[in-house]
């Protein structure tokens, strides 16, 4: 990522911000925090001044200024411990708004317009979305506060302390044969010199870090989410006693988490050594450069410290670069994940929906010239014509691979690869329920309403409901709280999927192998009560049990290789 690109990234992340719905109290709050700087750097330039007049008193013995300027420090410092702390205080305050504005637009992208699994299927899904979102800009924003105001504060102390370093270092005179070179505020050529061959050598001492970083992130959200693998599969895992190759895997990823520590460790022990050095050696430069005008008797005390301290406030803001450099390569490491991670997001919203879909006629579904392909390009389903009226049912059958799955994908609008169109009727609403149903986390009562929100006046009677599908003995535990895809067997899972249909009411009502796990009385019984509930709601099953025709007046059957034939059952 070029410098340019970086910053392009930087600025196009920022300004969405800046210019959002919340701009007015955001620049408010960024000028707020400006001020505050500056105001510091105020403070800074008057104790400056202050070491002047402090030192010559003490120099000259002088009590009774003693005291006066001890008052005057302890009003500067006053006011600039104020200003130091609501500086942060309300730059903090700017990071929380700043990251839960951006925080809900980012989750907004990511699960609008099904982003989260075209991603998947277009195979430019990015490693651990949730650690971009999550870390990544949380990261992003307080670098981006602390690393542009810091450079803020230090471009506006180096303008301050210049000026009065030039003025203080007066005039060197350096013998070159018969002639004398004059060279007018000396300090500030020397402190200039310093910091830009202090920063070029950072830059190559350093460099490695940003690398470092962006694979340590890498690594480390890899590690976790491998470890969150195994609590979601736990019992499979058991079931096969697989512990020994997930502690392999463990162990694999975790040794890359400590390699890339140990270079990672190694690179910042080099720029430490690089830092700590140039930061001591800052300190004696100055007392050299001013030591001949001190012992000429050119300079007081009161101007020797005040020439220290000014060159030390000069020398800082020039080698911002340099103090900041491990915190740059952090932070180049988040803006590259993140702005990927925005990139592809933008990519995969702006595609264009394969096949049109309208909402349209007095038909459940209409199909006309449907086909359905592979990423490779591969025809699973040539031409498919279909027409299915309310109530009517749909069996979809053949081998596996044959294309089945994918075709209930692309008829719910979520599979990309293709051509076509699917009519529905006008206002439809339709229900896709897997093999293994989807359970969220909490509530029993919110796992079987979903994806519905739990109404307010709930009237649905879900006792009732519950024993119809043949789960009623849970119908005590609907509000307790527990990990329900954990504790509920496949079978409880796909009979409580058909409570959440009752629930749902769809029209059009989508069904890959949802009965797998159930015996074929309890498969007729949950087939049997969508029917009775919901006669007009066309259903559209994939399954291989041939008991399943019972339940359905249409069979289509799918070779895989674009063929496809439909009758009558």
């Amino acid at each position: 990522m070029s410098k340019k690109s970086m910053c392009k990234a930087c600025w196009n992340i920022t300004k969405a911000y800046l210019n959002s719905e919340e701009k007015w109290w955001a620049r408010g709050m960024l000028g707020v925090v400006v001020a505050l700087n500056l105001a510091q750097v105020y403070f800074m330039v008057e104790l400056n001044t202050w070491y002047n007049d402090f030192y010559n008193v003490l120099q000259n013995y002088d009590y009774d200024q003693f005291w006066p300027l001890i008052g005057v420090f302890s009003g500067l410092a006053f006011f600039y411990i104020i200003a130091a702390v609501y500086a942060v205080y309300i730059r903090q305050m700017l990071e929380i708004r700043w990251r839960t504005w951006m925080t809900r637009r980012y989750l907004d992208s990511w699960m609008g317009h099904q982003v989260f699994y075209r991603m998947k299927v277009l195979g430019t899904d990015l490693d651990n979305p949730d650690q971009r979102i999550s870390e990544d800009i949380n990261q992003f924003i307080t670098y981006t506060l602390t690393l542009s105001l810091g450079l803020l504060k230090q471009l506006t102390i180096l303008a301050a302390f210049v000026v009065i370093l030039w003025n203080l270092s007066g005039t060197i005179d350096i013998p070159a044969g018969d002639s004398v070179l004059s060279i007018p505020g000396y300090m500030v050529f020397i402190s200039l010199f310093y910091a830009i061959c202090g920063t070029w050598l950072a830059d190559k001492v350093g460099h490695k870090l940003i690398g470092l970083n962006f694979d340590q992130q890498r690594y480390e959200a890899d590690f976790r989410f491998n470890m969150v693998r195994v609590r979601e599969n736990a019992e499979s895992i058991a079931f096969y006693g697989g512990e020994e190759p997930e502690l392999m895997g463990f162990r694999e990823r975790f040794s890359c988490v400590i390699k890339n520590f140990w270079s990672l460790m190694r690179q910042t022990k080099l720029l430490n050594f690089y830092i700590q050095g140039y930061a001591q050696l800052a300190v004696i430069v100055p007392l050299i450069m001013a030591a001949p005008k001190y012992f000429g008797g050119e300079m007081q005390l009161g101007g020797l410290m005040q020439t220290i301290s000014a060159f030390g406030r000069v020398q800082d803001a020039l080698s911002y670069f340099v103090e900041s450099y491990d915190s740059i390569a952090s932070y180049i490491a988040v803006l590259r994940r993140l702005d990927g991670f925005t990139g592809h997001m933008a990519e995969v919203d702006s595609m264009e929906d394969a096949f049109i879909r309208a909402y349209e006629g007095n038909k459940a579904v209409c199909l006309e010239t449907f086909n359905v392909r592979l990423p490779d390009n591969r025809l699973l389903i040539d031409s498919l014509e279909l027409n299915l009226m309310p109530g009517e049912r749909l069996l979809i059958s053949g081998r596996s691979g044959c294309g089945k799955s994918t075709l209930l994908r692309a008829l719910a609008g979520i599979w990309p690869y293709g051509s076509g169109k699917a009519s529905f009727m006008e206002g439809t609403r339709y229900l896709f329920l897997p093999q293994r149903p989807y359970l969220p986390l909490g509530s029993l009562r919110r796992a079987i309403y979903y994806p519905q929100p739990v109404p307010e006046n709930e009237t649905d009677d879900l006792a009732q409901l519950m024993e119809r599908a043949g789960i009623g003995g849970l119908a005590s535990s609907l509000d307790e709280v527990d990990e329900w895809s954990r504790i509920l067997s496949l079978g409880e899972q796909q009979r409580l999927a058909f409570v959440r249909i009752l629930l749902y009411k769809p029209q059009v009502l989508f069904l890959d192998e949802s009965t797998s796990a159930l015996d074929e009385e309890n498969e007729r019984s949950v087939y049997e009560l969508i029917r009775r509930e919901l006669p007009y709601t066309a259903c559209i099953s994939v399954g291989h049990r041939s008991s399943l025709a019972a339940y359905h007046d249409k069979r289509l059957k799918l070779d895989g290789n674009g063929g496809w034939q439909l009758e009558d059952i």
